[in-house]
């Protein structure tokens, strides 16, 4: 059989960063080469960055984008790098070019192009309708897709198998979720099946803006075996041989392959494999478990959102309770505990329990920490509001002065140290509006913002810096004697089945009742859900990790009446 020596280079891209993505590229390629590659494979849009969004409406920056890749070309040699950039004529596309011999060899353009969920495909690129070439690389016939391409059962990739293709590369941008990368392997395998076409994905790595990527480069034969998988969150370059079956034996074996059309044109690159001594031997990463897994990808997301953007360091409110314990574990992991600081800011009615345990996180993940007592801010507020509030009960707007006064605090902090404020909301409280404008809602980046409030249990209870305590006691914002999150919501066992199938399903309330939840309790939800709109609007990005987060993936109107 041909043997092809592939690298699979997941990186970790900026997007408009050109010139330092090409770097990045040269890099992993001296790496390919020196282990004797035939071919390496970079994700998708490597040039720009994924997305790049509407940077693609600037001329300039398409044009800038070309330059790049003349540049990166002109360094290339024997071992072809298939890279992502943007190709321009009439129409913008989402392109891959094969370069090698200090020149691009030839373009593909992708040719189905995302709509839904995060993607905006379709508002920047044309789709690609040429007819695709076959590349000889190493001896064996390449076809070159590009993520969404091998998605559709009757994508592209189905002509480049019948037409010759014995192995086909896909790069891909292919955003993280929560169970994402066992969906990615039966796809595939599937699709390798299917066409008797050994595939190969590759990934990128890292976080944008709300997104991350989590690399997990993947090879699979042309039975549908699992070749070979890159580990997550982790830049890397996957050296591996594939053993590649001549394409005659589809024609041979399965009676479909038989009805295809004419030959693809093939472009010669490197017409035998590479000499060389030995084999690479493919890498099998294991997966890593449900909580590590999200674990990771806040890590990765929370350090490229701080570092890509100009910081070094953070500030986090530590209450003692859950979330705040939880963020600021994950921002050590993220950026060190020297990067990390905490704010203590008591009020009257914080519990000494509470201020124990803000300090004893603070003390285990050996963090910066300082206390800012915020009653003198608190009774001057009340004090000023006093003749307004005359003759009215304390309700909700003299609780929401405390969470603005620590807002005020932490962004002061923020201003005078050029620290990021991490908001620590979650998904529960952000889908019920449980969170105050202008106060916990403040920051840059809200770290655990799409994670649900039972999963930040399960997350912190696999954090040995989170004592015991904060895990058992009962969940309170402490923002008036004795008060608990049961007196004002459901508890979150009940919550957050409700709020997957509302947000993340999609589900009317008629749906839910149907489906067996409580009536009274789909209704309270649905209505909380709802008229929260607004505040999400206002509330900072957060790491994607599930499949429908607040933000790109879910864009309802603030104004609207229907309550189905």
């Amino acid at each position: 059989m041909p043997r092809v020596r592939i690298a699979a280079c997941q990186i970790d891209t900026v997007v408009g960063d050109l010139d330092g993505n090409v770097d990045q590229v040269w890099r992993a390629l001296d790496e390919a080469e020196g282990a004797g590659a035939d071919l390496a494979v970079f994700p998708e849009l490597t040039i720009t960055g994924y997305p790049p969004e509407d940077l693609l409406l600037k001329p300039g920056f398409v044009a800038d984008n070309l330059v790049a890749l003349e540049k990166l070309a002109s360094r290339t040699g024997r071992c072809a790098a298939i890279v992502g950039f943007v190709d321009a004529s009439r129409d913008l596309y989402n392109a891959a070019a094969v370069c090698a011999f200090g020149s691009v060899q030839g373009v593909y353009r992708k040719r189905l192009l995302p709509n839904y969920a995060v993607f905006d495909e379709q508002r920047y690129f044309a789709p690609g309708v040429e007819t695709p070439a076959l590349y000889l690389i190493g001896g064996v016939r390449v076809g070159v897709t590009i993520c969404e391409d091998v998605w559709a059962p009757t994508g592209p990739l189905n002509e480049q198998a019948a037409g010759g293709a014995e192995l086909v590369v896909n790069l891909s941008a292919s955003p993280y979720y929560a169970g994402r990368l066992p969906e990615r392997e039966r796809m595939l395998a599937t699709r390798a099946s299917d066409t008797a076409c050994a595939l190969v994905y590759v990934n990128s790595v890292g976080g944008q803006d709300e997104l991350v990527f989590d690399g997990a480069a993947l090879v699979v034969d042309s039975d549908g075996r699992l070749v070979a998988r890159g580990p997550q969150f982790v830049q890397d370059v996957i050296v591996l041989d594939v053993d590649v079956r001549p394409v005659f034996r589809k024609r041979l074996l399965d009676p479909r392959g038989r009805a295809v059309a004419a030959p693809l044109p093939e472009v010669v690159i490197t017409a035998a494999a590479t000499e060389r001594g030995g084999v690479a031997a493919p890498v099998l990463v294991a997966p890593l478990a449900p909580v590590v897994e999200v674990h990771d990808a806040l890590v990765l997301g929370t350090r490229d959102y701080v570092r890509k953007n100009g910081f070094t360091d953070v500030v986090i409110g530590l209450s003692g309770g859950v979330d705040s314990s939880l963020v600021a574990a994950i921002a050590v992991d993220a950026l060190g505990a020297e990067h990390v600081h905490g704010v203590l800011m008591p009020s009257r009615f914080s519990s000494a329990g509470s201020v124990a345990d803000a300090v004893a996180v603070a003390e285990n993940l050996g963090i910066e920490h300082r206390t800012i007592e915020i009653e003198p801010i608190h009774a001057a507020v009340l004090a000023q509001l006093a003749p307004s509030f005359e003759g009215l009960d304390e309700d909700l707007a003299e609780e929401n002065v405390q969470a603005r006064a620590r807002g005020l605090l932490l962004m002061a902090l923020s201003n005078k140290f050029g620290w990021m404020v991490l908001a620590t909301g979650n998904k529960s409280e952000m889908a019920v509006g449980f969170s105050t404008l202008y106060g916990d809602l403040a920051g840059g980046f809200a770290v655990i913002k799409d994670v649900p409030k039972t999963l930040v249990y399960a997350l912190a209870q696999a954090c040995p810096a989170i004592p015991e305590a904060v895990l058992t006691k009962p969940p309170s914002a402490e923002l008036r004697p004795g008060q608990r999150d049961d007196q004002s919501l459901p508890s979150y066992d009940e919550l957050d089945p409700v709020l997957e199938a509302y947000v993340e399903g999609d589900a009317t309330a008629a749906d839910l009742e149907r489906a067996g939840f409580d009536a009274a309790l789909v209704r309270r939800v649905v209505a909380l859900v709802d008229r929260s709109e607004y505040k999400r609007r206002q509330a900072p990005p957060g790491v994607r990790v599930t499949p429908k987060a607040f933000g790109k993936d879910r864009r309802l109107p603030i104004t609207n009446r229907y309550r189905g």
